[in-house]
């Protein structure tokens, strides 16, 4: 990069600076709020669970007590309660996805905001709207690389990875970082990337559930720096060694890079609310086992044969692991298991798809019918999943996905969140808590049709969000928000405060 040349990351951050003041669309903080809401119910969910109950023995071992809340209840340090909050985000599996960047932006940018707005004593508005553009600045990003099964940014938690980049513009966004500082936290981030994904191919280890939690740390922490005034490099984007050149293969095109900065899009939109709690790859496979079900158990000594593609095989092979998983998250992570356990019990609930599923001697037997069969094309975004039933050498049913499987509207949004708060033993709760952080959002989503509500099974079975493609609110509509777009100014933080207490 010319000396004389302005980088990436000053354009970036004075980019991310103008689409705060030019102001986030409203029905995008309405999607952020909903976001917000369906984040920290899977938390509460996920807070007593082994695994969030070890990541918090061993964040508080190392930092201590401090003032930050933790969802369900303790304090700790800032930067210990971002890495735990985003923990607990991701652990069950469940948390937001954008479906062409193959990442969860909600995981890595909410935590960190979160803990630098009790240290700025920020406002719901300001709030909402770093939320909203550090997870646009994760979204983009991931366009940008739309990861196959091969290729650049196939081997990275592109999560992970772009997280700290997402988490550092909205940490330092609450924290009112002007634009040269919010080029040091972008390079102060770059300087922590990491996010190999081992621990996604690999199998045995826990580990998987918490990979964005040290991007939402890192974030946060590089703004910290870049507030106190540690400058980064302002390289980190595009310098000879800067993150495209060093981790995705080649410097960004002229085209690519025009869509970085360009805020008129916002592919947030485009993030969607999980509908059952599996890696997100795994889902249209649980869509096709829904459909092909009834036939299933109709034929018990049938061929299950589940046509695969670079992406879905990772998720599918060594098969014999993948079969028999020795953890929770390797199961989630398994598309043989997911296919099996759908067809053998429905689509995966909070209660249902608990540790007890590892020894399950039907899904077991079942998982072991499965047969692989590549050569599907591989794509960004979903798996073209499909899968055929065989016996004697005859096809009997044959499911394929469509993409309309895994959408459902705002209101089952909401019941997903309040059957996680009944699942953390805070179901009371429920309705106070919706309210403060949602509220009546001003835009109306169309409910499901009776065809898109029987695919997922029976009613709360599979419970997904909005595509984000929502009418523009009325006046009337935003007027009762306190000021066009904006959310009341002690909602969300008394939101916030509710979920910091014990139940």
């Amino acid at each position: 990069m010319a000396a004389d040349t302005v980088s990436l990351s000053a354009e970036l951050a004075r980019a991310l600076l103008q689409a705060r003041h030019a102001g986030v669309p409203a029905d995008m903080r309405d999607k952020t709020r909903l976001h917000i809401a369906d984040s920290l119910g899977i938390a509460l969910a996920a807070r007593g669970s082994a695994l969030g109950r070890q990541v918090i023995d061993g964040l508080l071992a190392g930092h201590g007590a401090g003032t930050s809340g933790l969802i369900g209840g303790g304090r700790a340090a800032p930067l210990a309660a971002a890495f735990i909050n985003a923990s607990l985000i991701h652990i069950l599996d469940y948390d937001d996805i954008h479906d062409v960047g193959r990442l969860h932006p909600s995981t890595c940018v909410l935590p960190a905001a979160m803990a630098a707005a009790g240290l700025a004593d920020a406002g719901d508005a300001a709030v909402v709207d770093a939320v909203a553009l550090g997870s646009e600045l994760m979204c983009r990003l991931g366009v940008i690389c739309a990861p196959q099964g091969e290729g650049p940014g196939s081997e990275w938690f592109l999560t992970q990875l772009f997280g700290y980049l997402g988490a550092a513009a909205a940490a330092g966004l609450v924290l009112g970082l002007d634009q040269r500082q919010l080029v040091s936290a972008l390079g102060l981030a770059y300087m922590q990337l990491a996010g190999g994904k081992e621990a996604g191919f690999g199998t045995g280890a826990t580990a998987r559930g918490i990979y964005p939690a040290f991007a939402a740390q890192g974030g946060l922490q590089a703004a910290l720096l870049a507030r106190a005034g540690v400058t980064g490099p302002a390289g980190a984007m595009d310098g000879a060694a800067g993150l495209f050149r060093l981790y995705l293969a080649g410097a960004l095109s002229s085209r690519q890079r025009a869509m970085l900065l360009d805020f008129s899009a916002w592919h947030a939109r485009d993030v969607d609310i999980k509908p059952w709690p599996s890696c997100r790859l795994s889902h249209p496979y649980v869509a096709v086992a829904m459909a092909a079900r009834d036939a299933c158990l109709a034929h018990p000594e049938a061929r299950v044969r589940v046509a695969v593609n670079p992406s879905s095989g990772r998720l599918c092979r060594p098969l014999a692991q993948r079969r028999r998983p020795a953890t929770l998250q390797d199961a989630k992570y398994s598309i043989p298991f997911m296919t099996a356990y759908t067809l053998v019990h429905g689509a995966p609930t909070l209660r249902g798809f608990s540790v007890e599923v590892l020894a399950d001697e039907d899904v077991l037997r079942m998982a072991g019918r499965i047969e692989l069969e590549d050569g599907l094309p591989d794509n960004p975004g979903h798996p073209r999943a499909v899968l055929t039933l065989l016996e004697q050498g005859r096809e009997i049913s044959r499911a394929q996905f469509v993409a309309a499987d895994l959408r459902v509207d705002a209101a089952r949004a909401r019941r997903k969140f309040e059957d996680c708060l009944q699942y953390a033993g805070r179901a009371a709760q429920a309705g106070a808590l919706w309210d403060a952080i949602v509220g009546v959002p001003s835009c109306r989503c169309a409910t499901p049709s009776p065809r898109e509500d029987s695919r997922l099974g029976r009613p709360g079975a599979g419970i997904g969000a909005p595509s984000g493609r929502c009418a523009t609110p009325s006046p009337g509509e935003d007027s009762r928000l306190g000021r066009p777009g904006a959310l009341m100014q002690t909602r969300l933080q008394a939101a916030f405060d509710m979920v910091f207490k014990e139940s």
